[in-house]
C-alpha cells in the first residue's frame, strides 16, 4: 500500500481581485521528499506559498478553490481552516523561511528572543526552557559561536548567518514541512552553497519534508527529487529532476534551462591594445569606526586595499567575489561617491582622485552605474523621456528641446518602444525598467558603465535578455563595462577579463578562460567549486570545511595600523595570482599551466609564511 503524501494540493486556484494568479495546480509531496517549485517572476511560486500557510489573504488574496491537505489523524484541508486552528499548524507542522531575513527578522529584538518567542508560542515552554532550546536551534543550524549569537540583533550578522536564523527558527518545532522561498537568491555562491548543504544536512537529521521555491537551475539540480515547473499560473510540466533534466517535455521548460547561465561554456576572447579607459593604480578604502564600551576606540575598517586594475575601450571586466569582499566600496571609490584613503583614478587619461566635486562634475559624463535595483534608482515621479534623457541635460550635451528625439533615439537602443516615453517607472517589469537604467547611463555617451549586481535580481531568461543586450551596446558604441556579480557563470559569458576579489583585496585576475579553466589561488577554486551545476547527474555536496582553509585577513584594525598586503606574481603571460612564497608561485604556475597533481601542494603554500623571498624578477604590479 502506497503511503499518503505528506501534502496534497488539488486543484488549487488563487487570486487577486479579479486575476488569478494560480490556475488549478495538483502536485504532491511525500515524507523526506524535496520539491521544486520552478518559474520565472509572476508564474505563481510564492502565491502558492503563501496560500499553503494561510499568508495569502493578509496579502491581498485568496483562495478561489481546491484543497490544500496536510496528512494526519485526522488530515486537515489547510485550505478551510479557521486563522485559529492554522495558528497550531504555522511553526509545528509547516513552517517557512523568505528570500530576505532582514525584513522576516525583527531589527529591536535580539536573535535569541525571536527564536524563544516561536518556542514558547508553538511548543508552551517557560522562558529558561525556551531560552536553552533556542541554544539548541542555533547549534543545529552551525551557528558559530551560538550563545554569543542569542545576544546579537539582525543587522550584526552577515547575510548567510541571517539565513540560518531563520532556517533555526523555522525547524525550531521541528516541522514536517519547511517552505524555503527564494532562500538563497541574494546570497553569493559560496554562502548559498552551505545554506544548500545546510538543508540537505537538516533533512536528513530529521526526515522533513522541504518545498524549494526558486528560479535558479543549478540549484533545482543540487537539491529537488522532483520539479515542478510553473508559468503565468498554471503546471507546465512535473516530474523527476533527472527526467526533467535529461527530456524536458514543455517548450518553457527547455526556454528556461536554455537560458540559465552554464559555468564553462566559454567567454568572449580577449581584446588586445585597446586604450584605457579607467586605470586604477593602489586603491584604498578606509571607513573610521567607534567601538568599545563608551565608544572610545578608534579603528578604520579597511574595506579595499591596494587594488590596481585598468579597463580598455569596449572590454569588460568581470569582478567576482563573496559579499562583503568590496566589490561595490571599490566600484563607488572610481566613482568617487566614496572617497579614497589612497592610490590613483584615471579616467579618460585625466586623474580624478584629488579633484573638488566641482571640477570633477564634468567628467562624470564619462562613467556611469547601472544599479541591481532599477525601481530604487530611477526616479518614480519621472516619466520616462525625462527619466533617461536627464544625464544628458545635466551635462549640456543636448538642448532642451531635443530631448523627444533623443529618448526614441535612447528606447530603441535598449529595445522599447515609444509607447514607454510617458510612463512612469512602477508601470514597467523589472527587466524593462533595467533597461531604461541603461539607457539612462547611456544618455551620456559614457565610456564606462558599472554593472553592479545588474541582473542578479532578475530571471534567467530576463538576465540573458540584459547581457545580451550589453554584448550589442558594447559592440555597436565601444562601451567598457566593469561588470560586478556574484553569479561566475554570468560573468564568463559577459568578461574578457576577470579578477577575483577576496578580503578588499585582488587575489587572481587574468583572461576569464585561463582563470576559470586553471585557476591557482585557493579562494578563486573555492569559489568555483561552490557554483551549482545544472545537472543533477553531477550533484556535488559542497563542503564548508574548505573555506576554513583560507587564511581570512582581519580588515577591522586599530588606526595607523594596516592590513597585510598580498604580493601578485604574474604566473603565466597576462595571468596574476596573490602568492605567499617561492613554492607557492612554483605550484601557482604549474596549476595555471594544467599540470595535474599540483592543487593540494599549493593549497599547503597558501598556507604558509607571508611573503619572502620571492625574487623581484617574478614580482610584477598586477594590473588586472
Amino acid at each position: 500500500m502506497t503511503a499518503a503524501p505528506l501534502l496534497s494540493i488539488e486543484d488549487l486556484s488563487l487570486s487577486f481581485g479579479s486575476h488569478r494568479a494560480v490556475k488549478h495546480l495538483s502536485f504532491n509531496i511525500a515524507r523526506g521528499e524535496t520539491v521544486a517549485l520552478v518559474g520565472e517572476s509572476g508564474s505563481g511560486k510564492s502565491a502558492t506559498a503563501l496560500a499553503i500557510m494561510r499568508l495569502i489573504e493578509r496579502e491581498g488574496g485568496a483562495i478561489a478553490g481546491g484543497r490544500i491537505v496536510l496528512d494526519g489523524t485526522p488530515p486537515l484541508d489547510l485550505a478551510a481552516l479557521t486563522d485559529r486552528q492554522m495558528r497550531q499548524v504555522r511553526g509545528n507542522r509547516v513552517a517557512m523561511i523568505f528570500q530576505e531575513p532582514m525584513t522576516a527578522l525583527n531589527p529591536v529584538l535580539t536573535l535569541g528572543d525571536q527564536v524563544s518567542e516561536v518556542l514558547r508560542l508553538h511548543q508552551g515552554m517557560d522562558r529558561v526552557a525556551a531560552r536553552a532550546a533556542a541554544l539548541a536551534a542555533f547549534d543545529r543550524v552551525r551557528i558559530p559561536d551560538a550563545a554569543r549569537r542569542l545576544n546579537q540583533f539582525a543587522h550584526e550578522l552577515s547575510g548567510g548567518l541571517r539565513q540560518r536564523v531563520m532556517i533555526a527558527a523555522a525547524l525550531a518545532c521541528r516541522p514536517d514541512l519547511l517552505i524555503a522561498d527564494e532562500p538563497t537568491t541574494a546570497l553569493d555562491v559560496t554562502t548559498q552553497a552551505e545554506i544548500l548543504a545546510l538543508i540537505r544536512d537538516l533533512q536528513a537529521e530529521t526526515g522533513m519534508s522541504v518545498l524549494f521555491i526558486t528560479h535558479d537551475m543549478g540549484v533545482v539540480a543540487n537539491l529537488a527529487d522532483r520539479v515542478v515547473v510553473l508559468a503565468r499560473g498554471e503546471t507546465q510540466e512535473e516530474g523527476p529532476v533527472h527526467d526533467i533534466f535529461a527530456r524536458p517535455q514543455a517548450a518553457y521548460t527547455r526556454t528556461l534551462m536554455a537560458a540559465t547561465p552554464k559555468l564553462g561554456s566559454g567567454a568572449p576572447a580577449a581584446i588586445k591594445a585597446a586604450p584605457v579607459v579607467l586605470d586604477v593604480k593602489n586603491l584604498s578604502v578606509r571607513f573610521g569606526v567607534r567601538h568599545g564600551v563608551l565608544r572610545s576606540a578608534r579603528a578604520a575598517f579597511h574595506a579595499v586595499t591596494g587594488v590596481s586594475l585598468t579597463i580598455g575601450r569596449g572590454e569588460t571586466l568581470g569582478l567576482v567575489g563573496e559579499s562583503g569582499c568590496g566589490k561595490s566600496t571599490l566600484a563607488r571609490a572610481i566613482l568617487r561617491l566614496v572617497e579614497p584613503a589612497e592610490g590613483r583614478i584615471h579616467l579618460m587619461g585625466q586623474e580624478v582622485t584629488g579633484l573638488s566635486q566641482r571640477s570633477l562634475r564634468p567628467l562624470r559624463c564619462h562613467a556611469q552605474i547601472v544599479a541591481q535595483d532599477p525601481f530604487a534608482s530611477l526616479n518614480p515621479r519621472l516619466p520616462v523621456h525625462q527619466l533617461i534623457t536627464e544625464p544628458a541635460l545635466i551635462h549640456g550635451q543636448i538642448a532642451p528641446g531635443k530631448t523627444h528625439e533623443l529618448a526614441l533615439e535612447l528606447l530603441a537602443k535598449v529595445e522599447l518602444g515609444a509607447d514607454a516615453l510617458d510612463r512612469y517607472p512602477h508601470q514597467f517589469s523589472g527587466g524593462q525598467r533595467q533597461r531604461l537604467s541603461i539607457a539612462r547611463a547611456l544618455s551620456a555617451r559614457p565610456a564606462l558603465i558599472i554593472a553592479d549586481e545588474a541582473v542578479s535580481a532578475l530571471d534567467v531568461s530576463v538576465a540573458r535578455q540584459i547581457t545580451d543586450l550589453m554584448a550589442r551596446l558594447q559592440a555597436e558604441d565601444g562601451v567598457s563595462f566593469l561588470f560586478i556579480s556574484h553569479d561566475i557563470a554570468v560573468v564568463e559569458r559577459v568578461s574578457h577579463r576577470i579578477a577575483v576579489m577576496f578580503g578588499g583585496q585582488i587575489v587572481e585576475t587574468g583572461t576569464t578562460d585561463r582563470v576559470l579553466s586553471n585557476p591557482t589561488h585557493a579562494y578563486t577554486r573555492h569559489l568555483l567549486s561552490a557554483v551549482p551545476v545544472p545537472d543533477p547527474a553531477k550533484r556535488d555536496r559542497f563542503a564548508p570545511r574548505t573555506t576554513a582553509q583560507i587564511a581570512r585577513p582581519t580588515l577591522l584594525l586599530p588606526n595607523g595600523q594596516q592590513p597585510h598586503r598580498m604580493v601578485m606574481a604574474e604566473i603565466a603571460p597576462g595571468h596574476f595570482s596573490a602568492v605567499q612564497n617561492e613554492t607557492h608561485l612554483a605550484f601557482a604556475a604549474a596549476l595555471s599551466a594544467g599540470v595535474p597533481g599540483t592543487q593540494a601542494e599549493a593549497d599547503h603554500a597558501t598556507k604558509g609564511s607571508a611573503p619572502n623571498g620571492i625574487k623581484a624578477l617574478k614580482q610584477k604590479e598586477a594590473i588586472v
